[in-house]
């Protein structure tokens, strides 16, 4: 009885507490390799969002470019323009490292959307397969095992040579990036 008197007395721990005491945080916090790899991915992400702020130069303005500056090494300084560059210079003259910072904001942009429409449609239809069954079970499992048969890289080509087709061309270039993520989703959405 006096156990349950003191348990009931002694304060609730905070979620943040329970969280750090969990057996995946003990996990992490024991694996040096997991701990390493924590902080290489959270900076390449910071890297990635404040890329305008830590990009030397701007690589998709082009009265910032100076075709001088192509083919520059890294770290030494231009014979024309006296200009140094981190990584480099491309044959144009855009900064090698500023075009990478930008460059992440896509990739992980893109990553993270198809990997959240995978996710939602993958669960959804998961979800609706297992509640519903039946007929509506077995036909979203055959069009999954249908697709599983197929390579991922190849239906995503398939579904974005269809998109390429059915857009019109003035919205192309707009539309690319929401394509792509389209492709990729639909094509790992079973898995």
């Amino acid at each position: 009885m006096s156990d349950i008197t003191e348990q009931a007395g002694a304060p609730t721990p905070s979620a943040l507490s329970r969280f750090w005491q969990s057996e995946v945080m003990w996990s992490f916090r024991r694996s040096p390799v997991a701990i390493v790899s924590f902080v290489v991915v959270a900076l390449l992400v910071l890297s990635a969002v404040f890329a305008p702020l830590l990009a030397p130069f701007d690589p998709f303005n082009p009265a910032s470019l100076n075709l001088m500056n192509g083919f520059s090494k890294p770290m030494e300084p231009n014979q024309f323009t006296g200009d140094s560059f981190w990584l480099g210079t491309d044959d144009q003259g855009r900064d090698v490292f500023s075009t990478i910072l930008y460059g992440m904001r896509i990739s992980l942009f893109v990553g993270f959307a198809a990997v959240a429409f995978a996710m939602t449609l993958g669960i959804s239809l998961g979800l609706i397969a297992g509640y519903v069954g039946g007929w509506t079970d077995t036909i979203i499992m055959r069009i999954a095992d249908v697709q599983l048969t197929f390579p991922a890289i190849l239906v995503a080509m398939l579904i974005f040579g269809i998109a390429k087709g059915i857009t019109p061309v003035d919205m192309r270039d707009q539309m690319a990036i929401w394509v792509l993520i389209i492709a990729i989703g639909l094509s790992d959405w079973v898995q």
